[in-house]
């Protein structure tokens, strides 16, 4: 016998008009989406390890982080954080609503960006969309990360001299 699930409205959200559309919302995650997996798998298979995942010991709490190399990844959602690739449309309903949230939502991905920038970290962001073939955002990191290791290795050489 299947049990029935009921939703708890927070007050976040309005209340979708669709059963359905509540059930769908409702089961977006935060932490290991789809895409987030599809990267550190090809992290891993092309032996990029040693990161962190959603490290709380940095501004917005990076989907990935390097912390040697001070290199954090972001891996976004098209829908939500607003890719500018494929320039997804927005809902037909409750516009007011969807428009704020997606304000909001660039305005927080800035605001990491700038925080990290600050303590010295560089950031990349890779959008769902991207991530069709993953071995380009690999190579784009591994490049990143030996800049990330000559600039480390500059800096310890000029502390010793």
């Amino acid at each position: 016998m299947k049990k029935e699930r009921t939703y708890i409205r927070d007050g976040r959200a309005p209340v979708p008009v669709n059963e359905v559309t509540s059930r769908v919302m409702s089961a977006i995650k935060a932490k290991n989406t789809k895409p987030e997996l599809v990267l550190r798998k090809a992290l891993w298979n092309n032996g990029l390890r040693g990161y962190r995942l959603h490290w709380k010991k940095v501004p917005g709490k990076p989907d990935i982080v390097f912390a040697g190399r001070k290199l954090a990844i972001f891996i976004n959602g098209c829908f939500w954080h607003r890719c500018p690739h494929c320039k997804p449309r927005l809902p037909k309903t409750n516009l007011d609503f969807w428009e704020a949230k997606f304000h909001k939502n660039t305005e927080r991905d800035t605001k990491k960006i700038a925080d990290l920038a600050a303590f010295g970290w560089e950031s990349m962001t890779f959008w769902e969309c991207q991530l069709k073939d993953p071995q380009q955002s690999v190579e784009v990191i591994r490049e990143a990360l030996k800049e990330r290791n000559v600039e480390k290795i500059n800096h310890i050489e000029t502390l010793c001299s």
